[in-house]
């Protein structure tokens, strides 16, 4: 329960609703309190009536007896109906104030969890499933709303409606309260016990669920690999196993809160028939009156729902004290990497990198091991090397989604932590080698950035430059293209293609390319290489590359073997060399001319 203490601040924030949804809570039970008073009086006042009626038994004051009565009858239902309607008007203005505040709270709880995600470095996505986050967002959440807005409001209402008719029956008669209150602490009693039950069976039912979710998924995205396999007869097989382990534990639950209602009704029902036996008595005795039987029943069936509300309550209160833990635990966990730097300069692009070394903390492999290069600003560079030679990782450090652990690099004499982090990243443009679109338009994919950041001819000219204008322009919709999850709609070189246009448009100063054309045929691989050349004219530009034609024309040849540096160059000095990028370019000649794939 101390996990809830969290929630205090977004309390305090909405204190103000808070309190005057307490005073809503107060007026509605009052008037709710009131009601059973006047039928107390009606039937009291009709019983008396009636007490009188022989006196009345001639014309014409038969007539006016009962149209005095008629009239009393009349005013008490006036009474009664304003009653009610006051009741209403302050439920309705109590649910106004106090579920409304839950919403506003779960509004904020959102965006705090979405921008505390946005903060977060790499490492921490490489350690924690997107269905795990997306779990705490959005069903960890409405469940910490449960409480926050029906269990506190339900809480509140229950306190101030039994303090209100326990008083009001004591006021009548103690002992008659006593025995008309007997079984309702029962029926609170076996409503929880039964509600613990029904929540574990929940919960069973919710994990069964996310399993069954699971393997809809994975069947629905990788259809084309399970049609590909003909293995649609065993995905079918395992999907109906989880989905029989979900009926199970779906109908077990439903047995189990076939109690639920019987029980509710059993015990209410056993408070109105004490009521009424107990109250004969009394009202034989001359100690209370029919009337005060009728006030009874009626206290009783107005405290059958908040007394049988406990234990969902304290079911909502333990679900979201579990919720509550888990985002607390997300909202502790802080970004390794440091964002605390103020430097805000435009950069020119020299870079330097001194012995720097960087192991993956989650699976402990070294990706690169005292490397050392100098870069000068407007120089384009590639990077080459076997696969797992360190290239990527390269440049996600120089993008600081990363850390060195050892070594230091600077960016035009600065090192690069003391950079203000999202200042240095919108200089930089990075096309990495696993490119992420959204399911928008090309024209919003291209123009990533708030709306109005860049004209129609600034998109139009990206989209020229990465060599994909020609293929928009084929499209029914051209730019409003909707391109589906993930850019579905796009072949492998198109969406590359798209990733480079959105990177071109925001004229980078330090122009990253991870491997970008690898989709790409030879022809296109030209025309951008040819755009490359003249865009990147006095751009810092860093190609990886496994196509050693292309690495021609670059200033300089980085060549990285196991996480280190073993040779640079330019294409002439490195094949003087006859060393790993000799080895590899002999390599991809002899591909090229059998006409095998490019490694």
């Amino acid at each position: 329960m101390d996990e809830l203490k969290a929630l205090n601040p977004y309390f305090y924030r909405y204190r103000w609703r808070l309190a005057l949804g307490t005073v809503f809570v107060v007026l509605a039970n009052v008037m709710a309190v009131y009601a059973p008073q006047i039928v107390r009086q009606a039937v009291d006042a009709v019983i008396m009536y009636s007490d009188y009626s022989y006196y009345f038994d001639v014309e014409p004051l038969r007539t006016a007896f009962v149209d005095g009565l008629g009239f009393f009858l009349l005013g008490f239902s006036l009474i009664v109906l304003m009653v009610a309607l006051a009741r209403g008007l302050f439920m309705f203005l109590m649910r106004q104030t106090l579920i409304v505040m839950s919403r506003l709270i779960e509004y904020d709880q959102k965006n705090e969890l979405y921008a505390h995600a946005q903060r977060m470095d790499l490492e921490f996505y490489k350690t924690h499933s997107t269905g795990d986050l997306m779990s705490r967002l959005t069903e960890d959440v409405s469940r910490v709303r449960m409480y926050t807005g029906p269990a506190l409001m339900y809480s509140l209402n229950l306190l101030v409606l039994f303090v209100l008719v326990v008083v009001a029956m004591l006021q009548v008669d103690v002992r008659l309260t006593m025995y008309t209150l007997l079984p309702l602490p029962v029926l609170g009693f076996g409503i929880f016990r039964l509600s613990r039950i029904i929540e574990r069976k929940s919960e069973k039912i919710q994990l069964q669920l996310g399993r069954l979710t699971t393997w809809a998924q994975e069947g629905y995205a990788g259809i084309r690999v399970i049609q590909g396999f003909g293995r649609q007869a065993l995905l079918a097989d395992r999907f109906a196993q989880e989905a029989e382990a979900y009926r199970r534990h779906t109908l077990s639950l439903a047995r189990t809160e076939a109690w639920y209602h019987p029980l509710i009704m059993l015990l209410a029902g056993l408070s109105t028939l004490l009521t009424v036996v107990i109250g004969g008595w009394h009202v034989r005795n001359g100690t209370v009156t029919a009337g005060n039987i009728a006030e009874f029943v009626i206290y009783v069936n107005m405290l059958t729902w908040p007394i049988t509300s406990v234990g969902w309550v304290m079911a909502l209160v333990q679900r979201a004290a579990a919720s509550q833990w888990r985002i607390n635990q997300f909202l502790r966990q802080q970004p390794t990497l440091r964002a605390d730097g103020s430097v805000r300069l435009l950069l020119k692009g020299t870079l330097t990198m001194h012995q720097v070394s960087f192991t993956y903390p989650h699976s402990g492999v070294q990706a690169l091991s005292g490397v050392s290069l100098h870069i000068e600003a407007g120089q384009r560079v590639a990077l080459m090397g076997l696969t797992g030679s360190g290239k990527t990782t390269l440049l996600h450090l120089l993008v600081r989604l990363y850390e060195p652990q050892q070594g230091t690099i600077l960016l035009d004499g600065i090192p690069l932590d003391r950079f203000a982090l999202t200042h240095l990243r919108q200089q930089i443009g990075f096309v990495p080698q696993d490119v992420i679109l959204f399911s928008d338009t090309i024209y919003n994919n291209i123009a990533f950035s708030p709306a109005g950041a860049y004209t129609d001819d600034q998109v139009r000219e990206a989209a020229r430059q990465a060599g994909l204008l020609p293929d928009i322009l084929r499209m029914p919709r051209q730019f409003q293209t909707v391109i589906g999850e993930r850019g579905l709609t796009l072949s492998g070189g198109q969406k590359q293609r798209l990733a480079l246009a959105r990177t071109l448009i925001k004229q980078p100063r330090l122009l990253l390319l991870d491997d970008c054309l690898s989709a790409v045929d030879a022809e296109t691989e030209a025309y951008l290489l040819e755009q490359l050349h003249h865009y990147a004219a006095g751009k810092t530009t860093l190609v990886v590359t496994h196509r050693i034609f292309t690495a021609v024309s670059f200033d300089r040849i980085f060549v990285l073997h196991q996480g280190k540096l073993v040779e640079e160059g330019t294409h002439d000095s490195l094949w003087e060399r006859q060393g790993i990028y000799a080895m590899l370019f002999r390599k991809q000649q002899l591909e090229h001319r059998s006409g095998a794939p490019h490694l």
